[in-house]
Order: structure tokens, then C-alpha cells, then sequence
């Protein structure tokens, strides 16, 4: 779309807010609305209000309204979302984008972190469990994007990549020499979060091949030189300095730490010396410096500052401060944020 037409776009919703301001309302509860029928389809009028947190008479009104126009379905076994619905979801979204603004807070945030792109993701994910699934989406669409032949990928592990390979679409037809590598070893309890089990997934997505790093990433120097002179491993470590698209979730530097197992002296210490995100074996301070190194399997700093790919994904305001330390490692970064991080960091 052109500049002009973006222009002549804004001012069209510049009129509607000023002119119809309980539009606004309406729109967003409408888009919010489809957006949850999509997501938890087939679902019940009761659950849809619960999860909304409006009365059931209400949503019994806005409901015949989308079924009237064709936007879903009703049948005994609950609501489903029509062909014409979704195709319309995906217009919505964009034009919530545009309503709200975060057309111009994504380029104050470029501006300000001088970074390549950020991508925001209307909503706060602190007060709507759909927003880190949005984040996923836009953060697969945007990978794929990038995906050419003979590329390596890597990814990490965490609740924010789970959700990138949930929400990716299949691909039909195999992909031309692609590698989707676990960028990190083994970090908690969780196997659906591990780099592992996410790598696997993404690959099966794109329908390319992986490999597969078993490894913990938080073990000793000695014990991480021992095993990586396994061959297995060892190929595994090789193709990972081969990476070509990194995407990778981050951290707060104290949640990081109580994932590692960190003593509580030594997440005292971590604090004390202002440590604030966690990612390729440091911890860093606001201003990207290094505070503390520990050990870590898979991608090394030095990669990482190499990189031309790079999707960063994060949703909560209180990694505002996480990501401005990272943004300053390398400024080929692209952020995939929902609506409340980017104000928070704007602040």
C-alpha cells in the first residue's frame, strides 16, 4: 500500500472515532469476539461470555448480529467461524492495527531501539491470554517470509515459541534444503516448551527436515566439553553455527535465573548488578552490557551479533527492559510485541 493511501487511510478512521465514538467500542469487541470464536471453535455462548467477561445477553446480541452476516455458524455443538469470517478476521486485524495507531509506535520504536522492525500485535497480553497466540502467528508469517532455499534455522525454547509453532501454517509442499535446529539445549521441566520439542514442530510446519540437540544448555564446562565431543552432538553444533534465521524468545533476567536454578544469593547478586534479560549464556544490563556468563549450549554471542535474521518475540509489559537491552546486540533484530510491551517501552 502507498504513503498516500495509508494517509487518506488514517484520516478515514480519524473521521469515524470523531464522529462515531462508540464505534470504536463496538468494532473492537465485534473483532475480539471473532477472534475467540476462531481460536475456540466450536464454542458455547456461556463460554464465549466467560471468556469475555460480558453477560450472556449481550453476547447472545452481538452473536445473532455476526451470524446474520455470515461471519459464523451456529450449530448444537457450539460456534464456528465461516470461510467469509476468517478471511474478514484477517482484514480486521489490520485495520485494528491502523485504528489504534501502531502503525507509527512501531516506527517511534524502530527509531528509538534503531533496530531493522518491530511488529505489534494489538492488545495487552497481560490482560488477554489471545494475544501471545496473535504474537505466534505474526512471528511464524513473518519467519516464513524469510525462508528461502537452503537456509538453517534456529529457534529456542519458552512459552512465546511454543506458540510460534502452534500457530504456523503447514506447508504443502516440501521445502527446498531447509534445517530447523534447537538453538539452545535442553532449560526446564516443560517438554512442549523445549527447543526440541519447538524445532520439531516448526520443521514439520515447513514441512523441512531437523536436527535434534540433546543436551541440557545449563551443565558444567567440563561435562559440556565432554559430551560435545560426541558425534552426534557434534553435528548437531557444527549446524548450529550455521544458523542463518534465528528466532528466539526473551527473557526477563530474574525469571531466566529461577528457570536455571540460580541460588537465591546469587539472583540477589544478579539484581544488585543491575542484570535485566538473559540470552546466549549472559545476562545483560539495560544497556546491553555483560554482567555475568554462564553456561549454554547453542548459539554464542558472537553468532548472534553476525546474524542478517533475527525475530525476537516477547508479550508483557515487564519486559520492557529486557528488550532494550537485547535490541542493543545486534540491529538486524526484528520485534514481534504485543500493544502494552510497546507503550511500556516507549515510556
Amino acid at each position: 500500500m502507498q504513503p498516500r493511501e495509508n494517509s487518506e487511510i488514517d484520516k478515514w478512521i480519524e473521521i469515524q472515532r470523531r464522529i462515531v465514538p462508540e464505534f470504536v467500542e463496538s468494532l473492537i469487541n465485534r473483532y475480539k469476539m471473532l477472534r475467540l470464536i476462531h481460536y475456540h471453535q466450536p464454542i458455547g455462548r456461556r463460554n464465549l461470555a466467560n471468556e469475555l467477561g460480558m453477560g450472556e445477553r449481550i453476547v447472545r446480541k452481538e452473536v445473532n448480529i455476526l451470524k446474520e452476516q455470515g461471519f459464523i455458524d451456529i450449530k448444537a455443538e457450539g460456534m464456528n467461524i465461516t470461510k467469509f469470517g476468517y478471511t474478514s478476521l484477517e482484514m480486521l486485524r489490520s485495520y485494528i492495527h491502523r485504528f489504534k495507531g501502531l502503525n507509527s509506535i512501531e516506527e517511534e520504536i524502530v527509531q528509538r531501539l534503531k533496530i531493522k522492525k518491530v511488529l505489534i500485535v494489538p492488545g495487552f497480553c497481560d490482560e488477554d491470554d489471545l494475544v501471545l497466540r496473535e504474537i505466534g502467528r505474526v512471528a511464524a508469517t513473518y519467519l516464513k517470509s524469510l525462508v528461502k532455499e537452503d537456509t538453517i534455522i534456529g529457534i529456542t525454547g519458552g512459552q512465546t515459541m511454543a506458540m510460534v509453532a502452534q500457530e504456523m501454517k503447514e506447508n504443502e509442499q516440501k521445502t527446498s534444503n531447509v534445517t530447523v535446529l534447537p538453538a539452545r539445549g535442553g532449560l526446564g521441566k516443560n517438554v512442549e516448551k523445549q527447543a526440541n520439542t519447538i524445532a520439531a514442530k516448526v520443521a514439520q510446519k515447513l514441512n523441512a527436515s531437523y536436527k535434534l540437540l540433546h543436551m541440557p544448555d545449563n551443565i558444567s564446562k567440563e561435562i559440556l566439553k565432554s559430551l560435545s565431543e560426541d558425534p552426534n552432538i557434534k553435528e548437531v553444533v557444527d549446524y548450529i553455527q550455521k544458523i542463518g534465521i534465528l528466532v528466539f524468545g526473551i527473557g526477563r533476567a530474574d525469571k531466566m535465573a529461577v528457570r536455571r536454578g540460580l541460588s537465591e544469593e546469587k539472583i540477589a547478586a544478579l539484581k544488585k548488578q543491575g542484570a535485566v534479560a538473559e540470552a546466549f549464556g549472559y545476562y545483560f544490563n539495560k544497556d546491553g552490557e555483560i554482567v555475568r556468563e554462564v553456561n549454554s549450549v547453542g548459539v554464542s554471542l558472537n553468532h548472534y551479533k553476525e546474524l542478517q535474521h533475527i525475530i525476537g518475540a516477547a508479550a508483557g509489559t515487564e519486559k520492557a527492559e529486557a528488550i532494550i537491552a537485547i535490541s542493543r546486540l545486534n540491529q538486524n533484530l526484528t520485534l514481534v510485541i504485543d500493544e502494552g510491551l510497546a507503550r511500556e517501552i516507549l515510556i
